[in-house]
């Protein structure tokens, strides 16, 4: 019995082949078939049978996720009804490594009549529906990872993979920017990290924890207890950022300084140049700059350098971004 690990490394390596011989015949039918769907007054209907009409699902799914409107019709079910969820603006993507899945050929008919673009994505450039199509997208395989050679694995791989390379070619084509992207994503945390602003999470007015220069530290220990988010951010005297005073500089403080850091004043215990952000970062920007410099907190200050919030590492994980 051949070995586990040598399997699955010969299935990785089988795909990986059968991706790389298509970037040798990506040519001008795939430039067309961009161009088709881009130009459409519609949207794209993916069909397809099988493990082919699962990969169909996953390729209308990231079209539109990426601004191409598009959804996948069942082969079997378009020619008991389905088809009238089709308009004659649509363009139509039509999966079958064989090229002759009797479902799909029995729709040809209905799409001349109607002038249809059919875009074909098929194993056999000869076939009856690679012949009917309009543009034609061969990915067509060496063999197949299973060792029988005829369970769909590289050639679903393959079809995937230049599903993909429509769905972002068309991005790209389009001029879509993250924002754009986010809009698509609004209740993941994709569309969360693209989103959400600073301003949305930030603490504000009275629940912002502040003090001067001149604060004794009992004072400012209370301050920093109250507001409840272990910091509190130190004023000079124009009312702009002079430092920070975290539950850290107060241990580090007792251990320093023992029962006299509670005569200090906040100038004498708090850190220079905290860190700070604009209320219009992305709250994953903030989170991004907290991790790299293992903070828990960063002021929201303003361009003459007043403090109008601060957010905190909590606010940010609790919204689910990561």
């Amino acid at each position: 019995m051949d070995n586990i690990l040598d399997i699955g490394k010969k299935v990785l390596k089988t795909e990986a082949e059968a991706i790389f011989a298509l970037i040798e015949r990506l040519g001008s039918n795939f430039e067309q078939a961009v161009e088709i769907i881009y130009e459409s007054k519609g949207r794209v209907v993916v069909t397809g049978m099988g493990k082919s009409g699962l990969v169909g699902k996953k390729i209308a799914a990231t079209l539109a996720s990426t601004g191409t409107p598009a959804f996948f019709l069942h082969s079997a079910e378009a020619g008991h009804g389905d088809l009238g969820m089709v308009t004659s603006n649509d363009v139509i993507i039509a999966i079958s490594n064989s090229g002759e899945t009797e479902e799909i050929v029995g729709l040809i008919p209905f799409l001349k009549r109607f002038n249809l673009c059919l875009i074909s994505i098929t194993g056999n450039p000869n076939s009856t529906l690679s012949k009917a199509a309009d543009v034609s997208l061969d990915v067509s395989v060496k063999e197949e990872a299973c060792p029988f050679g005829i369970v769909p694995t590289a050639s679903t791989t393959a079809t995937m993979a230049i599903g993909d390379a429509l769905a972002v070619a068309l991005l790209v084509k389009k001029g879509l920017k993250e924002e754009d992207f986010a809009f698509f994503h609004p209740g993941g945390s994709i569309g969360k990290k693209l989103l959400i602003t600073v301003k949305d999470l930030m603490h504000r007015g009275e629940a912002i924890p502040k003090v001067s220069l001149g604060t004794p530290m009992s004072k400012a220990v209370i301050e920093m207890s109250s507001k409840r988010l272990g910091h509190a951010i130190v004023l000079d005297d124009d009312g702009r950022v002079a430092g920070i005073i975290t539950d850290g500089d107060v241990r580090r403080g007792l251990e320093k300084w023992a029962g006299r850091l509670f005569e200090l004043t906040a100038e004498e215990v708090m850190s220079e140049n905290p860190k700070t952000v604009s209320e219009d970062e992305l709250a994953a920007k903030a989170l991004s700059i907290m991790e790299n410099h293992s903070i828990t907190a960063l002021i929201v200050s303003d361009t003459g350098g007043r403090v109008i919030g601060i957010i905190h590492l909590h606010d940010v994980l609790k919204q689910g971004i990561a």
